[in-house]
């Protein structure tokens, strides 16, 4: 465990330096979120009793997402592994006295968590201040809150758990380029990154609200607003659990499969 601390420590630290990288981002994220929180006041405005979720909620949402979209976006990779896999240097992390899988897990984790603190205090500050009723407000209680914050640790990890099969599967493709392109936009749309979920149609959101993208950004950020309380929410964050433990288990068994035929040219 020391090990996987001062993995992370390092990777978080060193892209804590790409502050021009975090500025542009949080401009994006920005712009971003007051174009989603404008045309859903004009479809409220339309037919408030239509919405599955009231306004304030939807405002929430938004800007809770947009506050920690790199700890959530799935189509966050992290170049490096890519190029490890490709380039041959792979070699080079399989002679390190720590699980590979461990080691990018933990790298990738990093990664985002440092992207996420660099943007989330300025963008949840200025989400704080709007008037309403473009103002994000507070969980209604400790308790909502406290879920939000388990919820949304076990939601970056299941990301991560899932961008670990895609790395895994450069270790069979000439190039990871498609997988990982067709990968983030199922997985992105599926946890609720470009609609929320309760805005699909039932059929389709009982259906979606099974599989593990229902357990990224979908749950921390449903409990956040108020959308799933009590129960529900728990019931929500096993789910997460539940996805974690399977696909961490998925990828640690293709990844021993892959180091068992991979074969490194050059030298």
């Amino acid at each position: 465990m020391k090990a996987y601390g001062a993995i992370f420590r390092i990777r978080f630290q060193n892209s804590l330096q790409y502050r021009m990288a975090a500025l542009a981002g949080m401009a994006t994220q920005y712009a971003w979120g007051f174009m989603l929180i404008l045309s859903y006041s004009a479809f409220y405005r339309a037919d408030p009793a239509a919405f599955p979720m009231p306004f304030s909620q939807a405002v929430s949402y938004i800007w809770m997402q947009q506050s920690f979209y790199s700890l959530f976006a799935a189509y966050f990779f992290d170049a490096d592994i890519f190029e490890a896999i490709t380039s041959g240097s792979i070699a080079y992390e399989l002679a390190r006295p720590v699980s590979l899988y461990g080691r990018w897990f933990t790298q990738s984790m990093a990664v985002r968590s440092s992207r996420a603190a660099l943007r989330c205090l300025p963008i949840l500050l200025t989400a704080f201040l709007l008037p309403e009723p473009y103002r994000m407000v507070l969980p209604q209680s400790m308790a909502q809150l406290t879920l939000f914050l388990l919820s949304m640790a076990l939601a970056a990890s299941v990301v991560v758990a899932f961008n670990m099969l895609i790395y895994i599967s450069a270790f069979y493709t000439l190039s990871a380029a498609g997988v990982r392109m067709i990968a983030a936009m199922v997985a992105d749309f599926l946890a609720g990154a470009i609609i929320p979920l309760p805005f699909f149609p039932k059929a389709v959101e009982r259906v979606v609200s099974l599989l593990p993208f229902a357990a990224m950004q979908n749950m921390p950020l449903r409990i956040y607003s108020g959308n799933i309380a009590g129960q529900d929410a728990l019931l929500g964050i096993g789910l997460q659990i539940f996805w974690l433990l399977a696909l961490v288990g998925t990828g640690r068994i293709f990844i021993k499969k892959a180091l068992n035929k991979v074969v490194v040219q050059g030298g």
